[in-house]
């Protein structure tokens, strides 16, 4: 009975944070992804090619495409139909049309070790090494969303060859940016007039979004009370695992997650490839 008043209470507050317990839409769109795997700028791409009459900054960017880990069920019911929604959730059959952006789970682990340091949830002295068991055997606190593989595969082996469906590589983002944003635009309906196109990538590079990040982060929740000395957007490159990566760290990620990384097109280096498998 307590529980239920407390629940209702924060309800009706804007308290309480909306996860996998909301509202879902027919005409809902849900960009999706493990954390650190370039969903925050996939949001930035989409919020500006939608809205381009916006100024897309970190201020706002919770009004035009709010986090389900972030914003309260309030929130999201207020937020104007049809809705785009990011998330972090595995698989959810009420989700009907996903974008799904995946990364290279080794530059995910070293990004993800960043995130959690900048967060206060991990202290600084904390071994990489470790991290990366932590991380492979599911014992971060975002458990929740299952780990990097539970995550991916809950996904692209239940929706993979839907028309619904669009599945998005970080690298492949990074590589070709006009290409996948080309993509993104026909998912939507969207004619992809390369001026319009040019005009996002240029509003949304990762030279304009840590300006704003300099700017914005004390008014926006997910920087607000972090640290400042660690930035939320990062290198913004593909890769990064090859230099500063340990390589018994790299092996665990392989050993683990081999088959997977190799559908999604992720060459493991420490591990041998099955024949057959490519």
């Amino acid at each position: 009975m307590i529980y239920g008043i407390k629940t209702v209470v924060k309800y009706i507050l804007g308290t309480d944070r909306a996860e996998r317990d909301f509202a879902v839409y027919p005409d809902d769109t849900f960009v999706v992804s493990y954390p650190r795997s370039g969903n925050t700028w996939t949001r930035f791409l989409i919020a500006n090619l939608v809205y381009p009459e916006k100024n897309v900054g970190f201020t706002n960017i919770e009004k035009l495409i709010p986090d389900t880990s972030s914003q309260s069920n309030r929130a999201l019911k207020s937020t104007p139909r049809p809705r785009i929604i990011k998330t972090h959730e595995y698989f959810d059959h009420r989700y009907r049309k996903v974008i799904y952006i995946v990364r290279d789970p080794r530059d995910v682990a070293l990004s993800y070790y960043d995130f959690q340091r900048k967060y206060m949830q991990i202290d600084d002295a904390y071994p990489l090494e470790q991290y990366v068991e932590d991380f492979v055997q599911g014992r971060l606190i975002s458990i929740d969303w299952g780990t990097w593989a539970e995550n991916v595969s809950s996904w692209i082996y239940t929706r993979g060859k839907s028309k619904n469906f669009l599945l998005l590589r970080y690298e492949d983002m990074m590589k070709d940016t006009t290409r996948e944003l080309t993509r993104i635009a026909q998912f939507f309906g969207i004619e992809a007039v390369p001026t319009r196109l040019q005009q996002v990538i240029d509003r949304s590079s990762a030279d304009r979004m840590r300006e704003l990040e300099k700017l914005e982060a004390d008014r926006w929740i997910a920087t607000k009370n972090r640290r400042k000395d660690i930035p939320f957007v990062r290198v913004a490159k593909a890769g990064g695992w090859r230099t500063s990566l340990p390589v018994k760290s790299v092996e665990q990620i392989e050993n683990a997650w081999g088959d997977l990384m190799i559908t999604l097109g992720y060459e493991p280096v420490t591990v041998q490839v099955p024949q057959g498998v490519r």
